[in-house]
């Protein structure tokens, strides 16, 4: 399973369990604990659920968290059932609050996640570029590009192959899809292809090799990701042109 979608399953079930295991915690305590506190410390529960990045768990935490509360903190107990205005009150204020502030939690953790990770292939681009720029041959630059892409995209391995194009492999296309002979592959929804892809490597208008990536199962890099691989492809591609323009020594 790729891993968007483990991420996405573990927060969806933390959404659903987490609200009635706080309230069982809290229920030996039900007769001393103000209604207002265990609704606090239910917020503070939907809050963690939506920190793992998925605004779907976050809703699903706080809606789960509104239905146990009723069901245990309110009376009738055991009935989701509210005869007292304060406890509707507060159950009321205790699911828009945590849908609120669940939603804040998850943006924050989405927007953290993007900051490292484009910090990241910020690095990475400017290293490619400086060692364009200095590398003796063009194959130290193919070299460092091969073992970034193996990095960057999790690939269990990665081999360039110059002035080769035969066979039809998947190929990462210049907009981050990926084709399948002449069909576009659901990537988001499959992961990728079980097989070598195709990341050709061009410069100056012509064709200098290309990158043979092997995926590692249960891993989808996120279209970023392989937006960036296209860019260290084209320093690859730079350095190889520059040998391919370059004078011949005279005799």
């Amino acid at each position: 399973m790729p891993d968007h979608l483990t991420r996405r399953s573990v927060a969806v079930f933390a959404a659903l369990v987490a609200p009635p295991a706080v309230c069982a915690v809290l229920l030996p305590f039900r007769t001393g604990l103000p209604n207002t506190v265990a609704a606090m410390i239910l917020v503070v529960a939907v809050v963690a659920v939506a920190a793992l990045g998925h605004r779907a768990a976050g809703v699903f935490a706080a809606l789960s968290a509104a239905v146990w509360f009723d069901f245990f903190f309110t009376a009738p107990y055991q009935r989701l059932t509210i005869h007292d205005p304060a406890d509707l009150t507060t159950a009321i204020v205790l699911l828009v609050v945590a849908l609120a502030v669940s939603q804040l939690a998850a943006r924050a953790r989405r927007l953290e996640v993007v900051t490292v990770t484009d910090a990241d292939y910020l690095a990475q681009l400017h290293h490619a570029a400086r060692l364009v720029q200095t590398a003796t041959s063009p194959d130290a630059v193919v070299e460092c590009v091969r073992g970034q892409l193996v990095g960057l995209l999790h690939l269990r391995g990665c081999r360039f192959q110059y002035g080769v194009l035969l066979g039809h492999a998947p190929r990462l296309e210049n907009d981050g899809s990926i084709t399948v002979g002449r069909k576009t592959w659901d990537t988001d929804r499959l992961g990728l292809p079980d097989q070598d892809i195709e990341l050709r490597v061009f410069a100056g208008g012509h064709f200098h090799g290309r990158y043979l990536l092997e995926p590692a199962p249960g891993h989808t890099p996120p279209l970023q990701a392989r937006l960036v691989a296209l860019t260290l492809a084209d320093q690859a591609g730079a350095a190889l042109q520059t040998t391919r323009t370059q004078p011949a020594p005279r005799p």
